[in-house]
């Protein structure tokens, strides 16, 4: 994906909407029971992104901490009405970097996952991708993740 890359999603209500004006850094499909548990599905697809090109056309989204195995907690950012999730904050990253919350972009499907990780808890009946990255827990972002995408987080993290 290309820096032109431009994608618009929101809420189901529509009192929030947004614009990603730059392709996710990456997106992953995570099947770990948190997700699973928290989207209401079998897995959450998730593209990360800089916050900062994440640009707000409409509404502004409310922060719901929630807790995480890890202990650090993430911030799920919904819209107050409808309470759907839009994207979240994790970890050391904080809100500088975005997990947006794929199935809330328009049209859905826009972004595939580049990796599937948690999968030693996914669901049995959950087929996963031939030829697609999938692994047990987490991985390491040096190792999968294009370049362009690792020089664009270095920048983020200083």
């Amino acid at each position: 994906m290309s820096e032109s890359f431009s994608a618009e999603g929101g809420c189901a209500c529509g009192r929030v909407r947004y614009r990603m004006t730059a392709a996710p850094l990456f997106v992953q499909a995570c099947h770990c029971t948190w997700c699973q548990r928290q989207s209401g599905g079998a897995f959450a697809v998730n593209a990360m992104i800089e916050t900062d090109r994440i640009e707000l056309l409409e509404g502004e989204p409310e922060a719901a901490p929630v807790p995480t195995p890890s202990g650090k907690g993430q911030t799920i950012l919904r819209c107050p009405a409808c309470r759907i999730a839009l994207w979240s904050h994790y970890g050391a990253a904080g809100d500088r970097l975005a997990f947006v919350r794929a199935g809330s972009l328009d049209g859905g499907a826009v972004l595939e996952p580049d990796i599937h990780i948690y999968t030693s808890t996914r669901q049995p009946w959950v087929a996963l991708p031939e030829g697609k990255p999938a692994v047990p827990e987490y991985y390491n972002a040096r190792e999968v993740w294009p370049g362009e995408s690792l020089a664009r987080m270095k920048r983020l993290m200083g």
